[in-house]
């Protein structure tokens, strides 16, 4: 007996991901757990160079300002609790110096518009449709930098606003690299502060918007947010706050959009990556000993092999 349903996962056929791909990762939280996933298989990858961004008017944001070339100044930026912020990216991006701030960001716009000419796949991964706008600016923000509540309006962005933003998304950066593959997922963390209702609301605001656009469009979808509620539909699958995906879970997600998305001739190097990674975690009980320094010397022969073919690499 068979005691799951399995979300069917359909073998892509045409731009596969493989070692000479090169990939950018924006969008939910999601985004930084599969990106650590390429990281730790040594493919050529950037996540999300403005920090998480949770909805699709962030992403659209960062997107317009990367490819219209739109360098921040000043005005773009607040001042609140003895740090710089910018509401289009993320806090980790925050500084105490103003002019930093500023030539951070900018230098993430130059640098995300030279990847994006270069890249092969953008992966967005979509995380709420809910929103927060300041009402002095009335600008709707990627993050409040927790600047007080009573300064902004919360609301949901409807299905057409979406899809509307998902449109802008394709023509952005199908403008810049005509061949590039863009594929939607949306994220399976709950965003349970928003409440239980709520977050269904606004991920089928998400699922919704992102159908609409499918088959007029030269852009792909990838299951996540259905397998983690169809197949993964167990308290076990999550960490201890109940609403991120653990480690299984991710693992699982992961192994799912290799079946879709990777080329055959990626396995055998993975295999190799993964058996140099693991050999630099192992530790010894006597580092000293002939036998480890052999090993050693093993796994750096093996790694040059592969530095050899793939020179991008880095352990």
């Amino acid at each position: 007996m068979d005691f799951r349903t399995q979300v069917p996962i359909q073998k892509q056929k045409d731009n596969l991901i493989d070692y000479t791909s090169k990939l950018l990762l924006i969008g939910s939280c999601f985004s930084e757990n599969i990106g650590e996933k390429f990281e730790y298989y040594k493919f050529q990858n950037k996540v999300n160079p403005f920090g998480i961004l949770f909805h699709p008017k962030a992403i659209a944001t960062f997107f317009e300002r990367v490819v219209e070339e739109r360098f921040y100044v000043e005005k773009d930026l607040v001042f609140h609790n003895e740090q710089w912020h910018c509401f289009d990216a993320h806090s980790s991006l925050s500084h105490s110096n103003k002019e930093d701030l500023l030539n951070n960001l900018n230098s993430v716009l130059e640098t995300t518009l030279h990847d994006l000419r270069q890249s092969t796949h953008v992966i967005i991964t979509l995380g709420t449709a809910w929103v927060y706008e300041h009402i002095d600016k009335q600008q709707t923000v990627a993050n409040c930098h927790k600047i007080p509540q009573k300064q902004f309006k919360k609301r949901i962005l409807s299905v057409e606003e979406i899809s509307e933003s998902l449109k802008r998304i394709e023509q952005l950066v199908k403008n810049v690299n005509p061949e590039l593959q863009i594929i939607f997922t949306v994220s399976p963390v709950r965003h349970l502060k928003d409440g239980f209702v709520e977050n269904q609301q606004s991920k089928a605001h998400l699922l919704s918007a992102t159908h609409k656009i499918l088959n007029a469009h030269s852009v792909c979808y990838f299951p996540s947010y259905e397998i983690m509620m169809d197949e993964l539909r167990d308290y076990r699958f999550y960490k201890s706050d109940m609403v991120h995906p653990n480690q299984t879970a991710v693992d699982y997600i992961w192994e799912q959009f290799y079946v879709a998305w990777f080329h055959d001739n990626a396995k055998p190097v993975m295999k190799q990556v993964d058996t140099i990674q693991k050999g630099y975690a192992h530790k010894p009980f006597k580092p000293k000993s002939e036998q480890h320094q052999v090993f050693l010397k093993n796994l750096d022969d093996k790694k040059k092999v592969l530095l050899k073919a793939f020179p991008f690499m880095e352990f």
